[in-house]
């Protein structure tokens, strides 16, 4: 054996020992942000679950009580009690539910016909559909409202929740972007699977409800869970178009509480806290489910 053979053997080891640490160096950094990055956005969450244990003093001391002694647990039975959770929280429920429902179907039905069927003009008019997005929810606020006064709908849950019937949204979240999720989610379909299907005799709708539903569940509870925290934490539209206190959602509902008791912080933030639980424990339950549905969607099948 050579002595340049002998010599270049732990060059050789010691470059493979770099490769194979190197991966771990980026994993641990990796692991550090992303734990400082927890922390910097479960701040502001921490911090109102402390205040409302608090006591007043407490809430408004100087420099900041981060742990609070002793525990004021009466904060949150005292603000369940008196913003009515739980006929705020039927009312939520009431029109966010239906919205899911609608949102899902009518998006669906829009993006297949974007995605499977071919017809002319089609991406032509997907772009029109994508350019609804600029607008602001501001520019279509008076005709919309105009509209729905003209049809006794003022003072009802109907403006809040059948424009989710229709492709549409009044909220954060626009009908169109839900469009565009879908769409890119059906295009990564095998066109085999629905070749078969129309050689089998079966309709657009057999096709779009028994094959390309199933296989696009991550995107339909993506959809679902982004139509659902939308029309939860929506205050906007409840404040213009409800008026009597007893129809109020939860936002509504906390809003006014909150106005009522400007300077106690602490049952403030019990309220904040009563009205984010709900979501809080559907996202924990449903984090899997929506993750996926945004890292596959435009994937190609």
């Amino acid at each position: 054996m050579s002595i340049a053979s002998v010599s270049a053997k732990p060059a050789v080891v010691e470059a493979t020992t770099v490769t194979r640490q190197t991966p771990r160096s980026a994993r641990l950094l990796g692991t550090i942000a992303l734990i400082v990055l927890s922390v910097i956005f479960l701040t502001p969450f921490i911090w109102l679950v402390s205040t409302s244990l608090k006591t007043i003093p407490q809430a408004i001391a100087a420099p900041p009580v981060l742990i609070p002694d002793p525990i004021e647990w009466d904060n949150y039975p005292t603000a369940f009690a008196r913003m009515s959770y739980l006929r705020a929280l039927g009312n939520t429920m009431l029109y966010v539910v239906p919205s899911v429902f609608g949102s899902v179907i009518s998006c669906s039905l829009v993006a297949y016909g974007f995605a499977i069927i071919k017809w002319p003009g089609r991406n032509l008019v997907f772009l029109l559909v994508l350019g609804t997005m600029m607008l602001p929810a501001q520019v279509t606020l008076i005709p919309q409202y105009v509209t729905f006064a003209k049809l006794g709908w003022i003072n009802t849950y109907l403006p809040l929740l059948l424009p989710s019937f229709f492709a549409s949204s009044l909220g954060a979240w626009s009908g169109a972007f839900f469009i565009f999720l879908l769409r890119q989610f059906f295009l990564g379909i095998p066109k085999d699977l629905i070749d078969a299907a129309r050689i089998d005799g079966s309709s657009e709708l057999r096709i779009l409800f028994q094959i390309v539903i199933p296989l696009s569940m991550p995107a339909l509870i993506t959809v679902a869970l982004l139509t659902f925290i939308d029309k939860w934490n929506d205050f906007y539209n409840p404040l213009i178009y409800l008026q009597d206190p007893k129809l109020f959602p939860l936002a509504r509902a906390a809003q006014v509480f909150q106005s009522a008791h400007k300077l106690d912080w602490s049952q403030s933030m019990a309220a904040a806290a009563l009205v984010a639980l709900p979501l809080v424990i559907l996202y924990f339950f449903a984090q899997r489910r929506f993750i996926e549905g945004i890292t596959l969607t435009g994937q190609k099948g």
